[in-house]
């Protein structure tokens, strides 16, 4: 049936007032609504508790970008080669791994390599000291601002690092002990000699889903929270970092990657094929490995489109968040209520609410918990990389959020926990905090098993 003249005029206003309704309603703070607890994701929220839990698209989202989000899922998945190749050329010549889907395994979290493994789910970022033209990591001559530890035949990669642990021993207050592996990162076979004064910085692969909501809450409701002085005084200072947007040409709001460093999906995307695959875009068109030995001169830049680019992007924008487990469960409820006395919810932001976005319903005016305010905290010396990105200091790390961090065992067989991985579980995650968090991590270890015992029931529910 085909709809004319002036009730075709009433029939799309209709649709377009239904829609704008749906993206523009506002939010009352005052509404609360314990069936929300479940729905970690707002809309976009899916309950799955396999394998397969982080790779979900959006549930609420037009039929015709579902066809997108599948292309994407199709690229993401892609395995590169080197060039010259009919399919998935460019791979190289330097790079970390072949594809977005081998550091991102099941679109969750990487680990770190264990004695028969190496670093394929691991990057270390490199840099000298000073800042390069934007304000960033100044790149160290000869290698860039990452290691590069693989390569394509007959090319020499720029090197690989050993990774050496040394345990310590430390105790609760009511003396069960508990225990923290020290690592210790070193540079060896490297191709050329390294400046003295290079700073190293490892990096675990992040989770990818529930970007796109991240993506979608405002900015000044992220400055809303930030309180870089401490003006109230509860010891938490939390700040934002400006970065370079390459393709906006301007400094914008950091909100992805371990530091903030990253200001949108897009760029977030882009450097992660460049860097980690060695595989150009029109967002960085030169090789990795621009101005070294290594580089191959071919004419084939830029290796992937802009379609395949942002097809991929839009895949990792659409990806839903699990729900909850067991949140009704007296022990998670009561693990809620220490997370929330100790103080972690101070930085660690359990309700959000992103902004009205009329262009894309789907991620509009979603009530959200992601647990994360998106800003950077000093979280202490211990932990500290020592290695300055943009604005955020050696000891500064972005809030990570901890929506579906539960699963992760179930998704991706392990428990390796922050920047480099070095915490086996959560107690351990815990116990390495300090700087503004140390409060929190004090109040954590004064509690008794049993209450410990809660908190972690309470995190893997989320």
């Amino acid at each position: 049936m085909s709809i004319s003249g002036p009730y075709r005029f009433v029939f799309l206003l209709c649709i377009g007032i239904t829609v704008w309704l749906y993206a523009c309603t506002k939010f009352d703070n005052s509404y609360s609504n314990p069936d929300e607890e479940w729905l970690s994701g707002g809309q976009q929220t899916v309950f799955d508790q396999s394998s397969k839990a982080f790779g979900h698209m959006f549930p609420v989202m037009p039929d015709h970008l579902e066809r997108v989000h599948e292309i994407g899922d199709v690229h993401f998945s892609a395995t590169f080669v080197s060039a010259p190749a009919p399919i998935n050329g460019g791979l190289g010549p330097v790079f970390v791994n072949t594809g977005c889907a081998s550091c991102h395994i099941g679109d969750g979290r990487g680990k770190v390599p264990g004695s028969d493994d190496n670093t394929v789910q691991m990057l270390f970022r490199l840099s000298i000291p000073g800042t390069d033209v934007h304000g960033g990591p100044n790149p160290v001559p000869g290698f860039g601002d990452q290691l590069q530890n693989r390569s394509n035949l007959g090319v020499v990669k720029e090197g690989d690092v050993t990774i050496a642990y040394t345990e310590q021993e430390f105790f609760f207050d009511d003396g069960q002990p508990y225990y923290l592996r020290v690592p210790e990162y070193k540079i060896i076979n490297a191709y050329a000699p390294l400046p003295s004064n290079t700073m190293l910085s490892p990096r675990v692969a992040s989770p990818v889903f529930g970007l796109g909501l991240l993506e979608g809450i405002s900015e000044a409701d992220v400055l809303s929270r930030a309180d870089e002085n401490d003006v109230n005084g509860d010891g938490i200072s939390g700040r934002p970092n400006y970065v370079w947007d390459h393709v906006n040409q301007k400094k914008e709001l950091g909100r992805f990657g371990w530091k903030a460093n990253q200001p949108t999906l897009l760029q977030q995307t882009a450097i992660a094929y460049h860097q980690d695959i060695g595989i150009t875009t029109s967002v960085f068109p030169k090789e990795n490995s621009w101005g070294q030995p290594q580089t191959d001169h071919l004419e084939d830049d830029p290796e992937i489109t802009d379609s395949i680019l942002h097809n991929v992007v839009f895949y990792v924008k659409t990806l839903a968040v699990p729900g909850r487990r067991n949140a009704t469960d007296e022990a998670v409820k009561k693990g809620k209520q220490l997370f929330l006395d100790a103080g972690c919810s101070k930085c660690h932001i359990p309700d959000v609410r992103t902004a009205v976005n009329v262009a894309f319903p789907s991620v509009s005016n979603q009530l959200i918990h992601p647990y994360t305010d998106l800003l950077l905290h000093d979280i202490g010396e211990d932990l500290a990389d020592h290695r300055p990105d943009n604005l955020a200091t050696g000891n500064e790390w972005r809030t990570a959020p901890l929506w579906g961090i539960g699963l992760t065992q179930r998704v991706n067989g392990h428990t390796n926990f922050l920047h480099d991985g070095r915490a086996r579980n959560f107690m351990e995650a815990i116990m390495w905090h300090g700087g503004e968090a140390l409060s929190a991590k004090n109040k954590v270890k004064a509690m008794t098993l049993e209450e410990r015992n809660a908190l972690i029931k309470f995190l893997e529910s989320l």
